[in-house]
C-alpha cells in the first residue's frame, strides 16, 4: 500500500500529465479530501500508510479530476471571504473576483438587500453575516436556491429566498441595496474558455447572449422598480461588458462608476437610484 507521500506524488505526476495548472496542489487538496484531513495532515504524516478506502476515494477523485471536473464540484466546497461554502454543478463556483463586489457593498448595505440571481448564496449570506442586515435572495433555479439554503444554514445570515427570475416576485421599493453577479459572458467566446468552466459549470449562470449584455436592461430596470429612492446598486461585469453596461446607468440613475479588479479590469459597476 502507498504511503500519503508516494499517493500526493503519484497524483501530482497523473495530474500533471492531464494539464492540471497546480498538480501538486490539486493531488494534496483530493488526498486530505479522501482521508477527511485537512493538507497540514499530510505535511505532517507523509510515511503513514492509506488505507484501502482511502485509496478508492483519492483513486475516484483523481479520475474525475482528470477527465476535467473542477476541484470544487469533487470536493464540494469553495472559500468565499473567508467563509466556506458548499457548492455543486447547479450553481456558479464562487471567484475571488467577486469579492470586489462584496467590498464596493459592504457600506451600502443598509436596511434591506436584494441579491439578484444567487446562485450558492456567497454574496447574500456573505453580506447577511457581515453587516446582520437582511437579504432577500433570489433565483430561478430550485436547484441552485436548495445549495444557497444549506449555506445560510451552514454559516447564518438573515436570509430569504424567492425562487422568480431576476427580481419579479418582488414588490415595488422594498430595497436599499440591490447586488448582482449576473450572467455576461458572451456566447461567442464559449471556445476560449477553459474545458473545466465551459463543460462544468451551469451555462445559465455563464452566458448571456452572443455579446453577454442580454442580462443587464432586464437587471437594471428591475433594480430601478425594486430600490427606494437613493438606494444602489451594485453589480459584477467583465471587460467585454462593462462599458456597455455601464452605459445603461443613466437618467435617475446617479455617481454611477466602474471600479478596477487587482488585475486592472473593470469588475464591479454602481450607480445610485435617484428618481
Amino acid at each position: 500500500m502507498l504511503t500519503i507521500g508516494q499517493a500526493v506524488a503519484q497524483g501530482a505526476a497523473l495530474l500533471g500529465a492531464a494539464g492540471d495548472g497546480v498538480p501538486r496542489l490539486t493531488a494534496e487538496v483530493l488526498l486530505a479530501f479522501a482521508l477527511g484531513r485537512d493538507r497540514t495532515y499530510l505535511f505532517a504524516h507523509p510515511e503513514q500508510e492509506l488505507s484501502t478506502i482511502g485509496w478508492i476515494h483519492y483513486g475516484r477523485y483523481l479520475h474525475e479530476r482528470m477527465r476535467g471536473k473542477p476541484v470544487q464540484y469533487i470536493t464540494r466546497r469553495q472559500e468565499f471571504y473567508g467563509r466556506e461554502f458548499r457548492v455543486s454543478p447547479a450553481v456558479l463556483i464562487p471567484r475571488p473576483e467577486t469579492e470586489h463586489l462584496i467590498e464596493r457593498a459592504l457600506p451600502r448595505c443598509r436596511g434591506t438587500a436584494v441579491d439578484i440571481g444567487t446562485g450558492s448564496g456567497a454574496i447574500a449570506v456573505t453580506l447577511a453575516c457581515e453587516t446582520g442586515a437582511g437579504i432577500l435572495a433570489t433565483d430561478v433555479s430550485m436547484a441552485a436556491l436548495r445549495q444557497a439554503r444549506e449555506n445560510q444554514r451552514r454559516l447564518g445570515g438573515r436570509v430569504e429566498f424567492v425562487k422568480t427570475n431576476l427580481a419579479e416576485a418582488l414588490p415595488d421599493a422594498c430595497a436599499d441595496l440591490v447586488v448582482s453577479n449576473p450572467p455576461y459572458v458572451p456566447r461567442a467566446a464559449i471556445a476560449t474558455l477553459a474545458p473545466e468552466v465551459r463543460d462544468h459549470e451551469p451555462h445559465i449562470a455563464l452566458f448571456a447572449g452572443e455579446d453577454g449584455m442580454a442580462v443587464y436592461p432586464l437587471l437594471v430596470a428591475e433594480a430601478a422598480r425594486v430600490l427606494k429612492p437613493g438606494g444602489w446598486l451594485v453589480m459584477e461585469t467583465g471587460v467585454e461588458t462593462a462599458e456597455s453596461a455601464l452605459a445603461l446607468l443613466t437618467g435617475a440613475w446617479r455617481e454611477a462608476a466602474a471600479h478596477n479588479d487587482l488585475a486592472g479590469f473593470p469588475r464591479v459597476l454602481e450607480a445610485r437610484w435617484a428618481p
